[in-house]
């Protein structure tokens, strides 16, 4: 099974916050949800699937059915 690529805007959605939160959050270090990388001027971001899971009590599965769900 491939791994789900996680956008910001959609951990926000899950987390009940803004994209904004998410970004910054990452950027700061301060959201153990994944990593944020500068790359000369823009940032990337790489959400975990695992660790979004675990931060909102779900599983793998359910948190991957919610992203297909926020995708339609």
């Amino acid at each position: 099974m491939q791994a789900v690529k996680i956008k910001p805007a959609e951990a926000a959605a899950i987390m009940g916050c803004s994209p904004q939160f998410v970004r910054i959050g990452l950027q700061q270090g301060k959201l153990d949800i994944g990593d944020a990388i500068k790359m000369s001027s823009i940032w990337t971001y790489n959400i975990s699937a695992a660790a979004l899971a675990r931060r909102q009590g779900v599983t793998v599965e359910e948190l991957e059915k919610k992203i297909r769900e926020l995708r339609k």
